[in-house]
């Protein structure tokens, strides 16, 4: 099973597009992803695959649920599907910029079936939090 791993410093350049790292894109088997809002200020990148493995779970709670109608409509309404061009580098849909709060410096993690971009200052400040909470 692929799993995404490590922590990538990046920056978006001046069209608003990121590089995603080599073994960010080894993990995706196709020149499409995914990007979706996440929690806690970020971005969630997920290729073709994982992205209907997790959709077809959210489908499955029915929708007369409550939680379950709120976390498909915060799931699927800010998602949207990017290229991968020839360089690696994927366009950042304006919205999901704005819901992370990224301008220009990026943290790119892997989260095991998924990836995420963060603004690099949440992220450090994020990560601290971790670290003394233990």
């Amino acid at each position: 099973m692929k799993v995404f791993l490590g922590e990538y410093d990046h920056s978006i350049d001046e069209r608003g597009r990121i590089t995603l790292p080599r073994k960010i894109r080894f993990e995706i088997n196709d020149h499409e992803l995914i990007l979706s809002r996440g929690f806690d200020s970020c971005i969630f990148g997920f290729d073709r695959e994982r992205w209907e493995r997790e959709s077809e779970k959210q489908l499955e709670t029915p929708i007369t649920e409550e939680k379950g109608r709120s976390l498909r409509r915060y799931m699927f309404s800010a998602a949207e599907k990017v290229e991968i061009d020839k360089l690696g580098r994927i366009l950042m849909p304006t919205h999901l910029k704005e819901y992370a709060s990224i301008e220009k410096e990026v943290i790119i993690i892997g989260a095991g079936d998924h990836f995420e971009i963060w603004d690099k200052e949440k992220w450090e400040k994020y990560s601290m939090e971790m670290d003394a909470h233990g």
